[in-house]
């Protein structure tokens, strides 16, 4: 009879995770003491840097141009991935044919398709927006197509025996068997998302987080260039974070 592992611990996670930072930090000053300031600033310049963006009225103005932008590229990402997604899902024919394209598409480097973004869409937000879209809605949409696919078969034959309605059958069997794994799509539709906006910035745009960066990659300000970079790592960090904790807690209760 095989031992069951032990639940770890949430302090023996929390020491894990300080454990990873230290080692992250230590490996970012050795690099730095072997690079120089020509490449590189400290862990202590950087963040102090990065305190001194959060008051400066320019970066404010771009960090709330790259909210906007990726709150509408992600709301349009999670409505289209989720609609499609369930249509693909449940519809079984129409979802075999579309699964290989969408499956190209993703593994497509999305920068060349930004010539036909500009000249559909024009320079400003429209074009950050639409770049987003283009990559979080094919992950939203193959994690819901194949949650719908995975919901257990027999779950919904016993809901056609004892006769429960569409609304009932949907509400008490198939959402709790797909939501997890949408979620899981979100999640990564989040990062890729986000991702696709700030490209966006850096190729075409007079605003945002993006635009900085490029801006400080062109004058070589690597005190600027880090100091943007940590701040959208935190970020992105911060997020996926959260959403991986609900992430875990939603399998767990499946």
């Amino acid at each position: 009879m095989s031992a069951t592992p032990l639940a770890e611990s949430p302090a023996t996670r929390h020491l894990d995770f300080a454990i990873l930072i230290g080692i992250m930090v230590c490996g970012w000053q050795l690099l730095y003491l072997g690079v120089g300031d020509a490449a590189l600033t400290s862990p202590l310049e950087t963040l102090r840097h990065a305190w001194e963006l959060l008051f400066d009225p320019d970066f404010r103005k771009n960090a709330v141009a790259s909210l906007d932008a990726f709150g509408q590229a992600l709301v349009i990402s999670y409505v289209l991935g989720v609609g499609l997604g369930l249509v693909l899902g449940f519809y079984r024919f129409p979802g075999e044919v579309a699964e290989p394209m969408l499956a190209a598409f993703y593994s497509l480097p999305k920068v060349t398709l930004y010539p036909v973004i500009l000249l559909i869409f024009g320079l400003g937000v429209s074009a950050k927006v639409a770049f987003g879209v283009i990559h979080g809605f094919v992950p939203v949409t193959m994690f819901c197509m194949n949650a719908v696919r995975n919901v257990n078969t027999s779950h919904l034959r016993t809901a056609r025996v004892m006769r429960l309605s569409p609304f009932v059958t949907v509400r008490t069997i198939i959402m709790p068997s797909i939501i997890p794994e949408i979620f899981t799509g979100l999640r990564v539709g989040f990062s890729l998302t986000l991702l696709g906006v700030l490209i966006g910035e850096m190729f075409a745009s007079q605003r945002g987080l993006g635009f900085l960066l490029i801006n400080a990659i062109n004058l070589a300000d690597v005190k600027l260039i880090m100091a943007l970079i940590f701040l959208l790592f935190l970020f992105a960090s911060l997020a996926n974070g959260i959403m991986l904790a609900v992430d875990r807690r939603l399998h767990v209760n499946v």
